[in-house]
């Protein structure tokens, strides 16, 4: 098993397979994700303010997987779980087809063949979105332990929603961070930064 890009979210009927261009694949948020705990795991010291230079090159997959084994020590019982789900997923969704009765044969048999063939699609899409998420809690709980008050990064699509991500999981914690997501402007520069208001 390995992380790969696949690409967005697909639709799959029996009139054909489109994709949801609104819901990529989480592989593509994963280098930005290992930056920011990269940035973020160091001694801190009160009233100090941290820099990390977001330039930093690309991992290639065998780097990122090496960090990622880092941050999520059970990445292969992840995967193996998630690979696991998702076939069971699939199955039932195989059986739905052949048991539609709105369908006509021809039809039924279209759908089944589309699910088929994005087989492999969907369980490279399930691993890469739940080693994502091992990723986004880890970042919360670092958040969380480490009493770090914001994080301000570039306003690009990525770090956003990585941001965005860890928003969520915060206040989905066993209690809860009141957060806070501004965009701001400095020097000619467009800035998010995701702030927790209370711990």
């Amino acid at each position: 098993m390995e992380l790969k890009y696949v690409g967005p979210k697909p639709i799959i009927s029996h009139t054909g397979i489109e994709f949801d261009n609104n819901k990529e694949d989480k592989y593509v948020y994963l280098n930005i994700a290992v930056q920011l705990i990269k940035a973020l795991d160091h001694d801190y010291f009160e009233d100090k303010i941290y820099t990390y230079e977001a330039s930093t090159k690309r991992l290639d997959n065998k780097e990122l997987f090496d960090e990622l084994k880092k941050i999520c020590p059970n990445i292969n019982t992840l995967m193996e779980k998630q690979n696991h789900d998702i076939e069971e997923e699939i199955e039932h969704n195989l059986k739905r087809a052949q048991e539609n009765t709105v369908l006509s044969e021809e039809n039924k048999e279209v759908l089944y063949n589309n699910i088929n063939i994005m087989h492999d699609y969907l369980i490279q899409r399930s691993i890469n979105k739940s080693v994502y998420y091992c990723v986004i809690y880890a970042l919360a709980d670092m958040l969380k332990k480490d009493h770090i008050n914001y994080i301000v990064a570039p306003l690009f699509q990525k770090f956003a929603h990585v941001l965005h991500s860890v928003q969520g999981s915060l206040k989905r914690q066993k209690t809860p961070l009141d957060t806070a997501m501004e965009i701001f402007k400095k020097d000619d520069g467009l800035f998010v930064k995701l702030k927790v208001i209370s711990r």
